[in-house]
Formats: C-alpha cells, sequence, structure tokens
C-alpha cells in the first residue's frame, strides 16, 4: 500500500483510509463480528487510518476499533478522531461543544473507549458557533504538547476557518465530503488547503452508497441516515440513479466496477487528498482496494466529466437544516 504524509508535519498514512462509522448503526444495523474482521483486512492490507467520532453509536464505534485492536501493536494504526457532536438518549443531534474545557474532557473518554494513551488525529467535528476555531485548535494544541494527542485535524470548515486555526498550530488535514458529485471544495477550500500545506481526507467518496453501482431505487433501512438524504428522495434519486448508469457505461469499458471508477477519481485529485472508504463488510473493501489498480487516462477524465458534470446531483449532501449551520457550506 502506498502511503502519504498528511500535511507538511502529520503521519504517513495509506493512500486509502477506512471510514468506521457505518459500522455503529448510521446506515442501518451492522454485523458486529464482519465489521471487526473488515478493519482486521483493512489492516492486513496495509491501511493504517481508521477514521471514527465520538459520537458515533454513542461511543460504540470507538469501543469497536478498541476491540479490534487488541493483540496489534498501536503503531500499525493512525487513529483520526472526531469530537464535538452532542447527542441524547433516543440518538438525536443537540448541537456542537468545541470549549477548550470539553475538548479534554471528549478526549478523557476517547482514550478510555479505544484503550489507547494517545490519538493519532483529534478533530472538532464541526465549528462551534459560539466557541473562537482558535480557541478550540488552542487546546488541542495543549493536548499535543502533553502527549495525548500527535496531530490536529479540521473537518467541514471553510476556507477563512481554516486559515484562521492555521495561525495556532499546524494542521495536518481537512476532513470535508469529496467526490464526483460533491465538489463544492474545489472552488475556495482545497486551493487554500494547499496553499497552506494541508492534506484532505475526503469522506462520502461514493456519496453514501449512492454512486457505488449498488444502491436500488425503493431501498429502505430503518435507523437509516439515507432515508432523511435529500438525494435519495423520491424526484431526486431517479435524477442521481441516471448518471451513476452513465458512469456504469465507463467502467465497464475499462472492466471496473463503477465504485472502483468513482473512488479512482477521487485519489487521483492529487497525492494529498486521501479517500476514506466507508466499507462495512469484507467484500466491499476488497472492491475498493481494487481502486488502486485503475489506471485513468485523459480520455477517461473527459468521459467521466461527461458523464457526471459538477453540480450534475439532485438535492443537497444533507439536509437544509444540517446545511445551514455548516461553516463549509455557508463560507466555502
Amino acid at each position: 500500500m502506498q502511503t502519504y504524509r498528511l500535511g507538511q508535519t502529520g503521519p504517513d498514512v495509506s493512500a486509502i483510509g477506512l471510514g468506521c462509522m457505518g459500522m455503529s448503526g448510521m446506515y442501518g444495523p451492522a454485523d458486529r463480528a464482519e465489521s471487526i474482521a473488515t478493519i482486521h483486512a483493512a489492516l492486513d492490507a496495509g491501511i493504517n487510518l481508521l477514521d471514527t467520532g465520538d459520537f458515533y453509536g454513542m461511543g460504540h464505534n470507538e469501543m469497536l476499533i478498541g476491540e479490534a485492536l487488541k493483540g496489534r501493536r498501536r503503531e500499525d494504526a493512525v487513529i483520526s478522531v472526531k469530537f464535538g457532536a452532542l447527542r441524547d438518549p433516543a440518538g438525536g443531534w443537540s448541537g456542537i461543544d468545541a470549549r477548550p474545557a470539553a475538548v479534554k474532557n471528549f478526549l478523557a473518554y476517547t482514550l478510555q473507549r479505544l484503550g489507547v494513551d494517545y490519538i493519532d488525529i483529534y478533530r472538532p467535528a464541526r465549528l462551534d458557533p459560539n466557541v473562537p476555531i482558535e480557541d478550540t485548535v488552542g487546546a488541542i494544541a495543549d493536548l499535543v504538547k502533553s502527549g495525548y494527542v500527535r496531530h490536529i485535524g479540521l473537518s467541514e470548515v471553510g476556507a477563512d476557518t481554516i486559515r484562521r486555526a492555521a495561525t495556532v498550530a499546524p494542521i495536518v488535514d481537512l476532513q470535508i465530503e469529496y467526490s464526483l458529485i460533491s465538489r463544492g471544495i474545489e472552488d475556495r477550500i482545497l486551493p487554500t488547503a494547499r496553499e497552506l500545506g494541508i492534506s484532505i481526507t475526503a469522506y462520502g467518496v461514493l456519496s453514501r452508497g449512492l454512486i457505488s453501482g449498488h444502491w436500488q431505487k425503493g431501498r429502505a433501512i430503518a435507523g437509516d441516515f439515507r432515508t432523511h438524504s435529500p438525494r435519495f428522495q423520491e424526484g431526486n434519486i431517479e435524477q442521481n440513479l441516471a448518471l451513476v448508469e452513465q458512469l456504469r457505461e465507463i467502467a465497464r469499458a475499462k472492466s471496473v466496477s463503477v465504485a472502483q471508477i468513482a473512488i479512482a477519481w477521487v485519489a487521483a485529485k492529487g497525492k494529498d487528498i486521501v479517500p476514506l472508504i466507508g466499507a462495512r463488510r469484507r467484500d466491499r473493501l476488497n472492491e475498493a482496494l481494487g481502486s488502486r489498480a485503475v489506471d485513468l487516462l485523459p480520455e477517461d477524465f473527459a468521459a467521466i466529466e461527461r458523464a457526471v458534470p459538477k453540480d450534475a446531483a439532485a438535492g443537497g449532501r444533507y439536509p437544509e437544516h444540517m446545511l445551514q449551520h455548516m461553516d463549509s457550506e455557508k463560507y466555502g
């Protein structure tokens, strides 16, 4: 597995990372044994970047990863953790808390659940509108000095916030959605990150399965985030799946899968962009690993652009009430 340095001062990570959120219920029920086997298979394949959030399953995801890492060398995994999202007992969402005292509190619980003594990359999940980003990053910087955190990352923030954060401490990466149908970062956010030497860890490269080539209209799963996602709703899903079918023709011509084309496209956008693959099963992980062998030629990029033009997707990437509170959307 090829590795890249995150940012100018960050760790060396595999060219593909494993996003573990889906193993804790965001897309419906997941099989615990298969999830752990998938993490093991990823590590065995050379994937060292494991991404999670302390609010995924209200701590379930961190405990799952901690169990999967038992018996493994700590240095074999680069653990990236998002914090700050508040949950209620019913599983609902109730805001963001990124105050310095909260940062240290969240980390204490994360270390316990994961069973480790440091986190490789620690980042606020969203910008707290009530706390200057300088204060939040400063608190993480204190944790770096004390050895509990190795590196600082950001998530879903706009260009101006990135600049402000970078004045406080080195930022190694920005985690943000980036895919063939979610290309908003190309205007301001990606150029700003590159100017400052900050890498991108791209989640949603398959748009939550929408452009994986496996999604079918009418599929509904209890507890699945996609039942509320605009791009999966009636009136939008038809247009979006039509884009997938156009992409499928390109994939067939290259004897690869739609998912492999979509992942390869993101990976080909630069060595400073690391796709996070949200595989919950080993077969999906193996399919994603196959994207590393996909060589996209100039004519392929042109064909992909014709099949899935920028801004061709119908519907937003999150419900409108969520987009209104995302710094990356308001000030991208």
